[in-house]
């Protein structure tokens, strides 16, 4: 790892040190207001939806940090286009039937489910190729 990478690297950890501090503290501070708000009539379900976004933006954070692997990724990156797709269809709205609807969440899920396999399996493809190489190395 070169200089620029530790840099980087520890620019990210300390990031994920803010966030983990912050972020509870900015949802605690939405729930409040959305439950004052709701109370006084006014209820703002794009609130819930600033929380959702705090907490994915959050993960995405983590993940980076703490290096996860692709495939693991791709589990964010759906939950991310199911949300887009949610919210896109409830305040503008999707013209499309139900049926139609559902098939794009199938059709979506399946394309996920295919490229998680996908990383999966060239991620173990490349650990086992590390480990008989770590073995060879290790023989001589």
């Amino acid at each position: 790892m070169d200089a620029e990478e530790k840099l980087k690297s520890k620019h990210l950890y300390k990031l994920t040190l803010f966030s983990i501090k912050i972020i509870p503290v900015v949802i605690a501070g939405i729930y409040l207001l959305n439950t004052v708000l709701s109370y006084c009539g006014l209820d703002l379900e794009i609130l819930s939806y600033i929380v959702f976004f705090l907490l994915l933006a959050f993960l995405y954070l983590v993940s980076y940090v703490f290096r996860f692997c692709r495939w693991h990724r791709m589990f964010l990156h759906y939950i991310l286009l199911n949300t887009i797709i949610n919210v896109t269809d409830y305040y503008i709205g999707i013209p499309i039937s139900d049926w139609h609807m559902f098939n794009l969440y199938i059709i979506i899920t399946g394309i996920f489910v295919f490229l998680i396999v996908y990383f999966k399996v060239k991620q173990e493809k490349r650990d086992k190729q590390e480990r008989k190489e770590i073995e060879e190395s290790d023989n001589e």
